[in-house]
């Protein structure tokens, strides 16, 4: 019997149908049917189509938008691959994927993936198939994820010492001062406490500095998701006095609990000398630690310079120009491709 030939299956935006299940890892949570279902529902721009290329034993998740293809992925997203039974293909299968794949570009203008970790076991034989299907890959630096990895048996306090002096030290001078004037709630289930926390966790995104939300509604879809899944800890540092949330985030566990991301973070800005974000950060990281056992905490994607201050590493992610030549898109790609390095060289 001859397996499949590779094509583009439209995704409902609803959420994954019923045969991308035995693809997704249970433990993987930016893999997961929690991240893609609310992504299709809440995150997606109203004029994409979200796709699957199924590819063999893969199947990768794509977006289409004017005509072009990229990887599914949105501004929250920490971690995007192909979609494969766990524990994964092998080589030869990531091979046959990627052959599949390249066999889908054919002739299409150049497709862009990004938020990809570059130590990730398929990519070096996905990207072999690709070749052999005659597609080339240009990579480019895409961003940066900061992360920790804590040594065995660290706890809390260990951790805490091997931070800045400058972060121990607003800790300690700060956290008395929050001790006594505010109350730090933890959610982690569905119920009325989880929508006050939502609810919080609006509020003070509205008098931070960030910018407007391009998704609005994601956030709390998300951590309605995860909550029901056991995945989620939403912390919210009040004021006692008047009820004010000062602070809140939201992290998210993953690989069966033994790694912590945290996907948004907030403080009211009128509030910056208390420093009540820096407070609830170290809150919910001394629970993290200590309660939940994680054992790697990941600030996620982006390079603001406050995350170099709770972890000590940077994972740098790519992404992947996928040209065909013999599209005219594709051969122009190539073209700047070519000038672009040789402007390097001689600079």
């Amino acid at each position: 019997m001859t397996a499949d030939p590779p094509r583009l299956v439209p995704l409902p935006r609803e959420g994954l149908p019923p045969w991308a299940g035995p693809l997704l890892d249970p433990h993987a949570f930016w893999s997961g049917r929690i991240w893609y279902d609310t992504v299709l529902a809440h995150a997606l721009p109203a004029a994409a189509e979200p796709f699957a290329a199924r590819c063999g034993a893969a199947a990768v998740p794509l977006l289409g938008e004017g005509g072009r293809l990229r990887s599914l992925t949105t501004p929250y997203t920490q971690d995007w691959r192909p979609l494969a039974a766990p524990p994964g293909l092998d080589d030869a299968g990531w091979r046959a994927a990627g052959q599949g794949f390249g066999a889908l570009l054919r002739r299409r203008p150049p497709v862009i993936l990004d938020t990809i970790d570059p130590a990730g076991r398929w990519l070096a034989p996905f990207l072999e198939g690709l070749r052999e299907a005659g597609i080339r890959a240009a990579r480019f630096d895409h961003t940066g994820v900061w992360r920790e990895t804590l040594a065995d048996g660290q706890d809390w306090e260990g951790y805490l010492a091997s931070r800045p002096s400058a972060l121990r030290h607003t800790i300690a001078r700060k956290g008395r001062r929050a001790e006594r004037e505010t109350r730090f709630s933890l959610i982690a289930a569905p119920g009325p406490d989880l929508d006050a926390g939502i609810a919080a966790f609006h509020a003070v995104r509205a008098g931070s500095w960030k910018p407007v939300e391009p998704f609005p509604d994601f956030d709390a879809a998300l951590m309605r998701a995860a909550a029901a899944a056991g995945a989620l800890r939403l912390g919210v540092l009040t004021r006692i006095a008047d009820g004010t949330p000062l602070a809140a985030q939201y992290w998210l566990l993953d690989q069966g609990g033994a790694r912590a991301t945290v996907p948004k973070l907030f403080h009211r800005e009128t509030e910056r000398a208390a420093s009540p974000g820096t407070v609830l950060t170290a809150m919910m990281l001394r629970h993290l630690i200590a309660e939940d056992r994680v054992r790697v905490i990941d600030f996620g994607r982006g390079d603001d310079a406050y995350k170099a201050h709770w972890v000590s590493g940077r994972v740098r992610l790519i992404g992947l120009v996928l040209v065909d030549p013999r599209h005219p898109a594709g051969l122009a790609a190539l073209a700047r491709q070519t000038a672009s390095r040789l402007l390097r060289r001689v600079r």
